[in-house]
C-alpha cells in the first residue's frame, strides 16, 4: 500500500508541476511580444574609419521608454560625411527595454550625394533593430562595424 500511495503522489506532484510550467512558458512568450520604436539623430564622417554619434528616445509598447546615446564605429573601405535626422528603428524580440541596450552587428553599402539615405537591419543575438532614415551629406563605400545604444 505505501508503495501504491507514493507512486500515485509522485504522479500527482508531476502532472501538478507539468501544469504550472504552463502559464510561466505563456508568460514567458508574452513577455518576448515587446515591441520598441527608436526615434534619433546621428551625424558621422568616415575615412577608412567611420564614426558616427547621436541621441534619440526609446519607447516601447509595454510603457517602458529611455532617452539614449547612439554610436557607430567600424571601418571599411569609405569616405563622407553626412547627418541623419528624424531616424527611425524598429526593434523586435525583446523581453524588456533592458534588451536594447548594447551593440548591434553592422555591415552596409552606403552611397549618397546631397540626400543621403540609410536602411539597415542589424542584429544582438536575437534582438533585431531595423533602420531607416533620410538626411545629408556625402557618403560612398562599403564598412562593417557595431552601431552601439547605452542610456542616457
Amino acid at each position: 500500500m505505501i508503495k501504491r500511495t507514493f507512486g500515485m503522489a509522485a504522479l500527482v506532484l508531476a502532472c501538478a508541476g507539468a501544469m504550472s510550467a504552463l502559464p510561466v512558458s505563456q508568460a514567458r512568450a508574452a513577455e518576448a511580444d515587446v515591441k520598441c520604436d527608436l526615434s534619433f539623430s546621428l551625424s558621422g564622417w568616415s575615412a577608412i574609419y567611420k564614426h558616427a554619434s547621436g541621441s534619440g528616445t526609446v519607447v516601447c509598447n509595454n510603457g517602458q521608454r529611455a532617452n539614449v546615446k547612439i554610436t557607430m564605429n567600424g571601418g571599411g573601405l569609405t569616405a563622407g560625411k553626412y547627418r541623419i535626422d528624424n531616424g527611425k528603428g524598429d526593434i523586435t524580440h525583446v523581453r524588456s527595454i533592458d534588451d536594447v541596450f548594447g551593440s548591434y552587428a553592422q555591415a552596409g553599402a552606403e552611397a549618397g550625394v546631397v540626400k543621403s539615405g540609410e536602411a539597415q537591419i542589424l542584429t544582438k543575438g536575437t534582438t533585431s533593430l531595423a533602420l531607416h532614415g533620410s538626411g545629408t551629406g556625402v557618403n560612398l563605400g562599403v564598412s562593417v562595424g557595431a552601431f552601439t545604444i547605452t542610456r542616457r
